[in-house]
């Protein structure tokens, strides 16, 4: 997801990441079953609210419901096959129903949906992720992407 007001503000991708994990006022709880952090969403949307007002804003997240429309002018949802992403989540040590309900949500596409549902539907779009060379590709497109938002709004 992207918000472009202000091209010179540049927090890195993990800021959101990063924000999470050493606030951990942002957390309302622990999920036993998911052994994961149960987030705090109305909070987390407090702490980004300036930062993202002030534009030139990424963020890198697993999901996108809670976020407001206002902060973003693009959002990439990637998208990897199930048998890679299967391998990929047992290698991180996913337990089994937190990785059987992950790639669930891939083969019925729940996060591009999600994202259909936040956003105006034009301003979505899916990527592949699936090998080391879709990062650069995604990279290129998304750069691409800025550059030309930058010319058609630079006036």
């Amino acid at each position: 997801m992207l918000d472009l007001n202000l091209p010179s503000l540049c927090l890195p991708p993990s800021f959101l990441f990063y924000l999470l994990k050493f606030n951990r006022q942002l957390y309302d709880g622990y999920d036993e079953e998911y052994d994961c952090p149960i987030l705090d969403e109305d909070r987390v949307v407090d702490e980004l609210e300036n930062q993202m007002s002030e534009g030139g804003v990424i963020v890198d997240y697993h999901g996108c419901d809670f976020f407001p429309e206002r902060w973003f002018h693009i959002v990439f949802v990637l998208k990897t096959d199930n048998s890679i992403l299967y391998k990929r989540l047992e290698n991180r040590g996913y337990n089994e129903k937190k990785l059987k309900d992950n790639v669930q949500c891939e083969i019925f596409q729940v996060l591009h949906e999600e994202a259909l549902a936040s956003y105006k539907e034009e301003i979505v779009h899916q990527l592949p992720s699936n090998k080391p060379e879709d990062l650069e590709d995604n990279i290129n497109q998304i750069l691409k992407w800025i550059e030309q938002w930058v010319k058609d709004h630079s006036s």
